[in-house]
């Protein structure tokens, strides 16, 4: 089975409606898996069976995922799909089988954030009645769209003379950089020779395909709690030990880490906050914050040196710190072979005026994950981007797509695969 364009916007806007964050993403999975078994598939795996569970980073409490899950249920989500899914198992990988040939794999991400959608007459998804109905999260970086080409990208292989294996990954929890690991631990990249991933957007046109996304930054995202003592601010200041000090402190000297000669560095303290009353010694304080590299090894060496600091920190304002890794992902390189592979057939594909060899990201993808563990196996890994004319900036209000893009995207990843599995690059 397959979608025509118009069947494939509609799928589209119904994951836009029904936006998720990382690991509730039930309706989003379900509506997925619901489309896959109208494939010929040899495989699929839902949930625990799609994850190596065990390696799953910054999970909601239980009440938050209850609380996904029943507005999954209430939207009309296949009852059994979720029951699988429940505790935050989500995401799917889709397997088809078509003879002898190369395992060949496409990674694709399905969560959203926690981004209020504009409402304005000139935003096109409030305009045409396809808007968030989450209120405060939305697609604000094209994973609806990404799961839609995942999707067109099987049907246009399995409507192909295609021989080989194709994979496709549904990846939850890329925002959080929390599921690409899990995922690419499942066991289910172990024999794949050749690994697409795709983005949408990244500031590049309506017509422009990236052939290889470059400049990956490492991340590390952290939590740090630190707890000290509560007292009277006024009668007995001593008595107190003064926890959002030790946050203070921290930051400050979070932000005096060196720079390092072998490649861009960075470092964020996103959210910060303690305390309860002004009269009262905060007893308690956090931080949560990144640390990133343009390697792996710079980013250990950010996030050694944050170790470092929030320990040290705690210690000279006689506070304890608690510190745990809320998510993560390496640095990765696109292989040029695959990357030439895309230039070639994009320059075949309706719809695409521009070939870009590469481009730098400047940010973190968790795909990474998932690209090193094929190029760990001795195969090849790509990261593609197809332009679109997005209103907003990524992870903004207003950010959307140009539908007739993922049209594009389709095209070029189910002719680049078909071209791999030819060509054995």
């Amino acid at each position: 089975m397959s979608l025509d364009n118009d069947a494939y916007r509609r799928f589209r806007r119904d994951l836009h409606r029904h936006p998720e964050p990382a690991w509730c993403e039930f309706y989003t999975t379900a509506r997925i898996v619901e489309e896959l078994r109208e494939r010929d598939l040899t495989a699929l795996y839902v949930g625990r069976d799609a994850l190596a569970t065990d390696d799953r980073m910054n999970v909601p409490e239980d009440d938050e995922l209850a609380e996904w899950e029943q507005r999954a249920r209430e939207a009309g989500a296949d009852p059994d799909v979720v029951d699988d899914l429940s505790g935050g198992y989500t995401g799917c990988v889709a397997v088809a089988e078509r003879g002898d040939g190369l395992v060949i794999g496409l990674r694709v991400d399905i969560d959203a954030l926690p981004i209020r959608e504009s409402d304005d007459a000139d935003h096109v998804p409030a305009a045409e009645g396809f808007r968030s109905e989450h209120e405060g999260y939305m697609h604000a970086c094209g994973h609806d769209a990404h799961a839609t080409m995942g999707l067109g990208t099987l049907d246009a292989v399995l409507d192909s003379d295609f021989a080989g294996t194709l994979k496709v990954f549904f990846q939850p929890g890329e925002e959080q950089v929390a599921g690409g690991k899990p995922m690419a631990e499942s066991g289910h990249l172990d024999d794949v020779d050749y690994l697409y991933a795709v983005h949408v957007g990244l500031d590049h046109p309506s017509g422009e395909v990236v052939c290889g996304v470059e400049g990956f930054l490492a991340v590390r995202h952290f939590l740090a709690e630190f707890a000290g003592e509560p007292s009277h601010a006024g009668a007995r200041p001593e008595a107190g030990r003064n926890a959002v000090q030790a946050m203070a402190a921290a930051v400050q000297n979070l932000y005096a880490i060196p720079r390092h000669a072998d490649g861009p560095t960075r470092v964020n303290a996103g959210l910060v906050g303690g305390g309860t009353a002004t009269n009262i010694i905060p007893e308690a304080s956090f931080i949560e914050g990144e640390v990133r590299g343009g390697t792996t090894e710079l980013a250990a060496y950010m996030s050694d040196h944050a170790d470092r600091i929030l320990s040290s920190a705690a210690e000279m304002h006689d506070c304890e710190v608690d510190v745990a890794t809320k998510g993560e992902a390496p640095s990765a390189t696109s292989d040029d072979a695959l990357a030439a592979i895309v230039g070639g057939v994009a320059s075949e594909t309706a719809g695409v005026t521009n070939i870009v060899d590469s481009d730098d990201l400047g940010g973190s993808e968790d795909a990474t994950f998932l690209m090193q563990a094929v190029q760990d196996n001795g195969g090849l890994a790509c990261y593609v981007g197809v332009g679109t004319d997005h209103p907003g900036g990524h992870h903004t209000s207003t950010f959307d797509v140009v539908e007739a893009d993922v049209a594009v995207g389709i095209d070029v990843l189910s002719r680049a695969i078909l071209r791999v599995a030819e060509t054995r690059p």
